[in-house]
């Protein structure tokens, strides 16, 4: 079944009946999008809290110089969404856009509030999983100060050997907010260690 990954991620946070699962997937859309296309651009409202199933997409902002800045990767089992869009639906700050064929489980906003109301502990579950995310927002930006950029790569690979993998190396470069050639010297001096 193609939201077994989203069930299962769910049951580590609250158990629920058979009949509040189907009334959940009830409430789900799932989308498959190509590479290269937008989940969300840079001044749309963002419709959807999203589940990745598999895929993988960045999460950036565009500044006025054009100048793209990554401050998420999302791979299969984590959440995409520009948050501060979703809740408010104002315009969206950032751009989602896949890197690789993927499919999303897909919460509109309407759907989450009857959700909420029709079975409550899907409220504390989404609170759970917002609140580490926040937490983990709060420490990237800490070592965003505190570690060297060399610190931040190796930080980097070792959190998320799998993303790595994936993406071109200029896009690890602006995730941790440096050029691609500085990572391709950090790069090296690591080899060389």
């Amino acid at each position: 079944m193609k939201l077994q990954p989203l069930l299962k991620y769910i049951s580590n946070y609250i158990d629920l009946t058979n009949e509040e699962i189907d009334f959940l997937e009830s409430k789900i859309t799932v989308r498959k999008y190509l590479k290269g296309q937008y989940v969300v651009q840079q001044g749309d409202v963002c419709k959807h809290q999203c589940f990745v199933l598999s895929g993988c997409m960045k999460t950036f902002y565009v500044d006025a110089e054009g100048q793209e800045h990554i401050v998420m990767f999302s791979i299969e089992d984590w959440w995409t969404s520009d948050m501060g869009s979703f809740v408010t639906q104002t315009p969206a700050d950032f751009n989602i856009q896949c890197l690789e064929n993927s499919e999303l489980a897909m919460f509109s906003y309407d759907s989450m509030e009857v959700l909420f109301s029709r079975i409550p502990k899907m409220e504390r579950f989404f609170r759970q999983i917002i609140e580490k995310g926040f937490a983990a927002s709060q420490k990237r930006i800490v070592r965003s100060f505190s570690l060297s950029a060399k610190e931040q790569y190796l930080y980097f690979r070792e959190q998320y050997p799998e993303i790595e993998q994936r993406i071109p190396q200029y896009m690890v470069a602006s995730y941790l907010g440096i050029t691609k050639e500085f990572l391709s010297k950090i790069k090296s001096q690591l080899s060389l260690e």
